[in-house]
């Protein structure tokens, strides 16, 4: 007679366990000062007023990077112009040593890459500081002039008013990307 009563209290005690609320969202972005491609002055106020989709990464890179911006670019493709007008692009470089506005001006004009994709450096501190904001990794690999960065390939999506709202995965195909997007944009989880 005990062991119903056992078995139904384990029960309610499991399902109450169940809808107990999820924890919140970890935070991802904040605050950071940096240097857009044509030597200007930036802050995280560059990601307010529309959808931003931010990665880090540097432009001696010779796989993620260029892939990724590709993808982004044939993602806007798919999102169909009235919705890609709504998303920008932000490449945060993780390389200030070589990756100068000058340099992020030539590579992020690059015609297979978003059109208008913002390039952003600064001093290794300024980067660091953005590096840790968004809880990405960088970390110089190798010695002299031919160095690569090893680096965190998360997408960030940012709504209008900078919040983090999901990741995008650097193996997700274009289309999965924009469904990714277009979901977030609609307020989708």
């Amino acid at each position: 007679m005990l062991r119903p009563t056992l078995l139904g209290l384990a029960c309610t005690l499991g399902l109450a366990a169940c809808q107990a609320p999820a924890p919140p969202p970890a935070a991802v972005g904040g605050p950071f000062q940096l240097v857009d491609q044509n030597g200007r002055a930036v802050s995280e106020q560059i990601l307010e007023g529309q959808w931003t989709a931010v990665f880090f990464g540097f432009t001696y890179c010779p796989d993620f990077c260029p892939r990724a911006l590709q993808a982004l670019r044939a993602a806007e493709g798919e999102l169909g112009p009235r919705t890609a007008d709504k998303l920008q692009v932000v490449f945060i470089s993780v390389d200030p040593e070589r990756d100068t506005p000058e340099a992020l001006k030539a590579y992020v004009e690059n015609d297979a890459f978003p059109e208008g994709t913002i390039g952003l450096t600064g001093s290794p501190e300024q980067v660091q500081a953005a590096v840790k904001a968004y809880r990405a990794y960088a970390q110089k690999s190798g010695e002299g002039e031919d160095y690569l960065v090893d680096h965190s390939t998360a997408i960030y999506i940012m709504d209008p008013q900078g919040r983090f709202v999901r990741v995008l995965s650097s193996d997700q195909t274009p289309q999965q990307m924009a469904a990714q997007i277009r979901d977030a944009m609609r307020g989708r989880a």
